[in-house]
């Protein structure tokens, strides 16, 4: 494909978005730094985290860029492949769970043209 939905991610976009908003872009840094460093969870638990989180938000960028983290921090292939399970399960469940409003939708309009014929 000659024109790509999602460009590839270089050098110069990352300049180009360091010199729009420096202050920011540092702030975002310094935020993701530390939300994956070690603590609580190791590194290693957050990137596979970071992986099916997104799967779910469907960011090709986030895909490559925390599959390559979690495997430079020791993930196995298997342990992505799981990770991405896990995202898969939680967005289907999250249709099948959802799917309570479009039931409670029908039944407000059974209940509504139920009082219509009377």
């Amino acid at each position: 494909m000659n024109n790509p939905i999602y460009p590839a991610a270089t050098r110069e976009m990352a300049q180009k978005r360091k010199q729009l908003a420096p202050e920011i872009l540092e702030a975002f840094k310094a935020f993701s730094d530390r939300v994956l460093a070690e603590g609580a969870l190791p590194q290693k638990t957050k990137e596979l985290i970071a992986v099916a989180v997104a799967h779910v938000t469907q960011c090709p960028y986030c895909i490559r860029g925390h599959t390559e983290f979690a495997r430079k921090r020791g993930a196995t292939e298997q342990e992505l492949m799981e990770a991405i399970w896990v995202a898969a399960e939680m967005r289907a469940g999250a249709a099948y769970a959802h799917s309570a409003l479009a039931l409670d939708t029908m039944n407000e309009l059974e209940k509504r043209s139920g009082t219509d014929k009377e």
